[in-house]
């Protein structure tokens, strides 16, 4: 599993709230940026629910 955090992002934080192991906020960029190129397993389902519960819908996820 790979995820892009899109422009669309409004840096609220609520998946650095909910998962602080993947995501993390960039200050420079006022959002939030993905710290694994590919998600471990044992993160995916907590990112996946991230992604349902984004707001501004910015958590792309491709499955391999």
């Amino acid at each position: 599993m790979k995820v892009v955090i899109t422009k669309q992002c409004m840096g609220d934080r609520n998946c650095n709230n909910l998962c602080p192991e993947v995501f993390e906020y960039n200050e420079d960029e006022l959002k939030s940026i993905v710290k694994f190129k590919k998600i471990p397993e044992k993160y995916q389902d907590v990112v996946r629910q991230a992604a349902e519960e984004c707001g501004a819908s910015a958590i792309e996820i491709m499955e391999d």
